[in-house]
């Protein structure tokens, strides 16, 4: 590509012209001025009073002639000045105009003659969408119909009447007229006349095959001086020709929106363009100006009342005299084309043909984020902020509504992260495996275009993702069981995490804050935080002091909140979740049940996916990410995602994570996946997550690599699934994850190894107590602790010798129960126990939030 340089002198070689006409007008100006001051000299020096009074009496008794003669002079020399002080103002306006011009293009690049034909003739307009390694799977849809056809089958009617019309001086003019540029520079200054018409054939061309439509100074030097290189470039039957094939022309009998003149002569008149008549070349010229007024079809194709034809009827008309005005058609023709009724020659309704969208989970999935990204930049173009975009639903929908435009009319190209391989692969394996899921219910439901009711199925619905670690980028994704019966996209809606959120909100900011290392231990006993009763599986209670990373193996709850207690009163959770990309409510944050899932909304499987590889990617969060890249119809990228990291936890904290995942597979609630996966799964690590009454399913597992995730759930929150459907997601997880072992397994990055930080320390503890031996006083008598120990796991620091209260959580019974059975009583301490109905479901000034997370399975 050529440097700015060379481009900035190719655009002042377009001024050159321009600027020779201002400094010819400056000379001219200063040679007037120097005749008036040398005139000027020559007059008299200033009269005495006495030669006043005497040039008084003689004027009044001069003849009329003379004074007539005085006053003229006069006023030439007024009108002298007047013009003088004019031509100075305009040759200063016409000076800054060209070097606002040239300051503004100086960084443009200049097109090339194949690039500008290429985006001329090009008629696929709409943006086509692309997998990873550039596949294309499709394009935008639009009902914009367009059907090209060369110059030579259009009829000449149709030919003579759009210059008439829209461009009188077409043959005349090199692609713009002088008035275009002032009109352009006073618009921008004073604010007036920023919509006003007159642009050229060649400038609509522009506009509608390369520029945007907003409406600013640069856009239209751009325009100006792009049509000056067309002009150049291209002989004006190619111009006309590309104008005839692309200019929007209204809708057709089908209701669809139309472009260009053979899709206009098909849907109106059921003609091809070389066809048509005077009468009806002259209906079609008039529609450019606008085409919803002057369209003799309504969204469905019907016919317009009558009284609005004729709008477009009498649009006709015109079109009609501005060919005769130019001498293209006799008065004859004129007045006999005039008299034909065309509401009589235009189609009746017809039904369009229905298409089907191939991959339609990611086409709207690429559809809406380019939408997003598109209006983000637009604005940003105009000086609007993000925030404030975010803030003005009006706003975003202007924004929005012109990218819609832009990927519907413009010829982007939209490049997505997703691999189709292992795409498709995952799309067969929901589909294989989707009847194991669970029952599918029918319900009755309204539909809301006819109001009947009709009966649907609701089976168990499953979203799922996979994601690369250290970029964010979404590889692929399973957005439901079948697309033509529910569009929905399940990775992107919010569900409960259940206990998927512990290890991103309780442990790792607890071992990140020091609270705890992985040995620490957490009570297990019956507990009530203000009538707040959690309970662990199936309402049970252990009765005992557990490690961490055996507690958060078995998901264990009464463990987890009494560590959130403690977590919540040292710092704010929030901060890590909000750097991993979820967002929640302080006053979520506040109940106690947030810690095993309990939200007023839930997250997205998408947004879980992603905080949880922050510990695969050693503590950095990448957020995630579909949309590549777009590039313009000329291959200029006009968006690139670049990803950007963010420091949650230390390298400590995400090693020692590791570490305790991993015991969800080989000692937790996920022991069944290693049997059933077919690669070293040394470096996996998982956590399950089942929310209340088995409403939602989670796993969530990563390698080094990649982390995957499955949720599995009903639309309706009214339908659980069963004790066993955990089992069923795992068996689902693995055979996604195996697929995308056999398609490409350089993406797990099995062999790297997780090289243990110098910031993690290990200490040899107590199995007992977690912490160093030591001694403590039970009952009034010391007792030297020693016995079996442990490796902990710290994140840059060492535990303390054992204490009476060594762990978090539990009460002072708790302790006395467990240090006399250390001393051999026999009290059940450690027999698990179940709650009472009371005690599970506890309705005495308890939040809603916190009940319906007390029975959670894991």
């Amino acid at each position: 590509m050529k440097d700015p340089k060379h481009r900035s002198s190719q655009w002042r070689a377009l001024l050159l012209k321009s600027r020779k006409k201002v400094t010819t007008l400056f000379t001219s100006v200063k040679n007037r001025l120097t005749d008036l001051r040398h005139s000027s000299a020559k007059r008299p020096t200033q009269p005495t009073k006495a030669q006043k009074g005497a040039y008084i009496q003689a004027l009044s008794q001069a003849p009329l002639s003379f004074k007539i003669n005085v006053f003229l002079e006069a006023i030439k020399s007024i009108f002298l000045y007047g013009v003088s002080i004019g031509l100075i103002c305009m040759a200063l306006a016409v000076g800054i105009g060209a070097g606002y011009f040239a300051a503004l293009m100086k960084n443009e690049p200049i097109p090339s003659y194949q690039v500008l034909k290429q985006q001329l003739d090009n008629t696929d307009q709409a943006a086509g969408l692309y997998f990873a390694k550039n596949n294309k799977f499709g394009t935008i849809k639009t009902d914009l119909i367009r059907t090209p056809v060369n110059i030579n089958q259009m009829s000449p009617y149709l030919k003579d009447a759009i210059v008439a019309t829209e461009d009188e001086d077409f043959y005349k003019h090199d692609g713009v007229v002088p008035k275009a540029l002032f009109r352009a520079i006073i618009s921008d200054v004073t604010g007036i006349g920023s919509q006003t018409g007159g642009s050229t054939l060649t400038q609509q061309l522009i506009k509608m095959q390369i520029l945007t439509s907003q409406v600013t100074f640069k856009r239209k030097a751009t325009e100006v001086l792009l049509a000056l290189r067309v002009d150049k470039y291209f002989t004006k039957k190619e111009i006309l020709q590309d104008y005839l094939n692309v200019a929007t022309l209204g809708r057709n009998n089908k209701g669809q929106n139309i472009a260009g003149v053979q899709e206009a002569a098909l849907g109106l008149f059921g003609k091809n363009a070389k066809d048509l008549s005077l009468a009806e070349s002259a209906y079609i010229a008039g529609l450019p100006q606008s085409p919803s007024v002057y369209t003799p079809y309504d969204q469905d194709g019907t016919l317009k009342d009558p009284e609005y034809l004729q709008y477009g009827l009498e649009r006709k008309n015109t079109v009609l005299f501005r060919m005769y005005r130019e001498h293209r058609i006799t008065k004859a023709d004129y007045q006999a084309a005039k008299k034909v009724d065309l509401t009589k020659e235009f189609q009746p309704k017809a039904d369009p043909v229905e298409t089907t969208k191939s991959y339609g989970y990611v086409y709207n999935l690429l559809e809406t984020q380019a939408t997003d990204i598109m209006a983000k930049q637009l604005a940003k173009e105009a000086n609007v902020s993000t925030a404030k975009l975010n803030k003005d639903p009006n706003l975003y929908k202007q924004y929005t509504t012109q990218a819609t435009e832009l990927f519907s009319t413009k010829g982007y190209q939209i490049h997505s992260t997703i691999d189709q391989d292992i795409y498709d692969a995952m799309q067969s394996i929901v589909q294989q495996q989707g009847p194991t899921f669970g029952q599918t219910y029918t319900d009755t439901v309204t539909d809301q275009e006819t109001g009947l009711q009709q009966t649907v199925a609701s089976p168990v619905q499953n979203g799922s993702v996979l994601l690369d670690n250290r970029t964010g980028k979404v590889i692929s994704f399973v957005g439901g069981r079948d697309f033509s019966l529910k569009q929905t996209n399940y990775m992107l809606t919010k569900r409960s995490p259940g206990s998927t959120i512990k290890p991103l909100l309780v442990y790792g900011p607890a071992i990140d804050q020091k609270i705890i290392g992985s040995k620490t231990m957490l009570a297990d006993f019956k507990t009530n935080f203000k009538d707040y009763a959690p309970t662990d599986y199936a309402g049970t209670i252990q009765n005992k002091f557990i490690p961490a990373d055996q507690a958060l193996a078995q998901s264990l709850n009464i463990p987890t909140v009494n560590l959130y207690n403690k977590l919540k009163n040292t710092t704010d959770p929030a901060q890590y979740m909000r750097k991993m990309g979820i967002h929640l409510s302080a006053d979520e944050y506040n109940q106690l049940g947030i810690s095993l899932g309990g939200t007023s909304d839930g997250v997205s499987v998408l947004e879980q996916a992603s905080a949880f590889s922050t510990f695969a990617d050693q503590g950095q969060h990448t957020d995630a990410y579909v949309i590549d890249k777009i590039t313009d119809p000329a291959g200029n990228i006009v968006y690139q995602h670049h990803a950007k990291k963010q420091r949650v936890f230390s390298k400590a904290t995400s090693y020692i994570m590791n570490q305790m995942l991993a015991g969800v597979l080989t000692d937790g609630t996920a022991t069944t996946i290693y049997d059933q996966l077919y690669f070293n799964t040394n470096n996996l690590v998982g956590k399950t997550g089942t929310s209340n009454d088995n409403r939602d399913i989670w796993f969530i597992g990563s390698t080094p690599g990649i982390t995957l995730a499955s949720w599995m759930g009903y639309d309706s929150t009214g339908r659980n699934l069963t004790d066993n459907s955990s089992l069923i997601n795992e068996k689902y997880w693995s055979k996604l994850a195996n697929s995308v072992y056999q398609i490409d397994p350089s993406l797990m990055r099995l062999e790297d190894d997780r090289e243990k930080p110098r910031t993690v320390t290990s200490s040899k503890v107590l199995k007992l107590t977690g912490q160093l031996p030591g001694t403590v006083s039970i009952n009034g008598s010391p007792q030297n602790l020693n016995g079996a120990t442990t490796t902990a796991l710290y994140n840059n620091w060492t535990p303390k010798a054992t204490s009476y209260e060594f762990g978090i959580g539990g009460s002072a019974r708790n302790y006395a129960t467990f240090w006399n059975h250390y001393l051999g009583y026999n009290n059940g301490y450690g027999s698990i126990t179940y709650s009472t109905a009371g005690e599970l479901d506890p309705t005495s000034g308890t939040n809603s939030r916190n009940r319906s997370t007390n029975s959670y399975l894991d």
